[in-house]
């Protein structure tokens, strides 16, 4: 049995936990809803302050399928209970950043400015201190919207190893390529 998929997920009280036609899983908490298609042969029981993913049957597609129904539900309860939050620092000189309202302004050395519009589940804030590097921040409920998003701010211009310029995640370690040495 997957050690993942049999481990209950724990139900805060704020939390309400449904499931409706086509096996479609509903979460509302304080933060919002979130809604996740499940297959149809696997069911959630919901007893007091625990919910379990029960899987239909043993063969190799169920066990595959119940872990990642687990973490998915997992992921729903905490998104609307406590949010997600993914940080994006800017390293080069002249990357700059501005968010207004829901549309992210990068300029990433590119003869152009880039635009990105951003659904309205996730929230942008852009952050310039002065002597620092630009970090822009990602916040919502939907972890995976959230890392979709971040991962297409992070391809506009991927971190490259000789000098370390491009968009990384805060506090990621980038490892550096030593450059040519001159002739002597």
């Amino acid at each position: 049995m997957s050690r993942i998929g049999k481990s209950p997920v724990s139900v805060p009280d704020k939390v309400e936990i449904t499931t409706g036609k086509d096996n479609l899983v509903t979460v509302k908490g304080p933060k919002g809803s979130l809604s996740q298609q499940l297959s149809p042969d696997f069911k959630i029981e919901i007893e007091g302050n625990t919910a379990t993913v029960v899987r239909p049957g043993e063969d190799k597609q169920s066990k595959a399928l119940h872990g990642l129904y687990r973490s998915l539900l997992s992921n729903m309860v905490k998104g609307v209970t406590e949010g997600y939050k993914i940080d994006l620092e800017l390293v080069g000189v002249g990357y700059k950043a501005t968010a207004t309202g829901n549309i992210l302004e990068l300029s990433l050395g590119y003869s152009h400015g880039i635009f990105l519009i951003l659904p309205q589940e996730v929230a942008v804030k852009a952050v310039t201190d002065k002597g620092k590097n630009p970090i822009v921040t990602l916040e919502g409920t939907d972890k995976q919207l959230l890392g979709h998003m971040a991962s297409k701010i992070r391809s506009l211009r991927k971190v490259e190893p000789y000098k370390g310029k491009g968009v990384r995640f805060v506090g990621e370690k980038v490892r550096r390529k030593a450059g040519k040495t001159a002739a002597k």
